[in-house]
Order: C-alpha cells, then structure tokens, then sequence
C-alpha cells in the first residue's frame, strides 16, 4: 500500500491528523521533525541556533529519504519540505501526498505558546509572508484539506474517503 504524505505549514495539524490516520489505518507514523532531532540529539530551535537553517535542511532531506522507504506509513513533514524539489519528488514516489492548509488567524492560535517554531515568532505579516512563498509548492499536493473548522478525526475521515475514491 502507498505511503500517506502530510504536508502543509505548521500549526495546520500533521502531527496529530497523522498520528490518528496511522491508528485508524493500521499504518507506522513517522514525524520527520522528529527523526530530524532524534538523529541530531537536539532540539529543531537548537540545530537551528548552531548549525543554522541550511543544516537543518540537509538534516530534514536524509529524513524525508528514509521515512518514505518505511513502507505503509503516514509522514508528518516540516513545512518547509515542499519547498525543495527534491523532496517533491521523493514525496511522490509510493505516495499519496496531503496538503492540510489553514488561514493565518488558525495559525498563530494553534502554535502560540510554542517555542519550538524557529522561522516563526507569530507575528501576522510573518506567517502569511511564509504561506505565500509555500503556496505553489504545497498546491501541488494530490490533495488539499482546508482544516480551520475541522477537528482531527474529521480530516482523517476526509483523507480516507480521498483515499477510498483513489481506489475506486
């Protein structure tokens, strides 16, 4: 079966969605934030403080490459990942690749309080600056959820039904 590849900006729910997709699939979940700073034995804010962002990019490649060599596994991305063509690509192979989008008021309510956003410091102009600059990239998903008015479990069940009508 094809991987699940969630890719949209932080704060959109890829973590969480992925998470409860990969339950309700009998699928493995892999975050490649996660990977990133299991591998790097530091915190993302951390790698970005020392190494600085083009590092952390490198970092994130090598973790896009082995996530999706998992096989039947919903991928949680980073949301810059999109940006660079080479992970487009690697994201397309086996895979049905997820945009989960959100408007920036939805943003900065879900990720305030979190200290873990280095290209983000919430400010508005910030934020939208970003989705713009991503906005291509992550059209180019096989499918897009606007997820401001959805709990988890209803953008799962969206992602299902899309996948259910790939099938048919």
């Amino acid at each position: 079966m094809k991987n699940i590849v969630l890719i949209g900006f932080m704060g959109t729910g890829k973590s969480c969605v992925g998470k409860l997709l990969a339950e309700k699939l009998g699928f493995s979940f892999i975050d490649t934030d996660l990977l990133v700073e299991q591998q790097v034995q530091m915190t993302i804010p951390q790698i970005f403080q020392q190494y600085g962002e083009a590092y952390f990019r490198e970092c994130e490649k090598k973790a896009v490459k082995q996530a999706v060599m998992q096989p039947s596994t919903v991928i949680a991305t980073g949301g810059g990942v999109p940006l660079f063509e080479e992970n487009r690509d690697i994201l397309q192979i086996n895979s049905a690749v997820i945009c989960l989008r959100a408007e920036v008021k939805t943003i900065m309510h879900r990720t305030k309080g979190r200290n873990n956003r280095p290209l983000l410091n919430s400010q508005e102009e910030k934020i939208q600056s970003l989705l713009d600059e991503r906005k291509p990239f992550y059209a180019q998903a096989d499918f897009l959820i606007d997820t401001d008015a959805l709990s988890p479990l209803q953008i799962v069940n969206e992602i299902i039904l899309y996948l259910r009508r790939m099938k048919n």
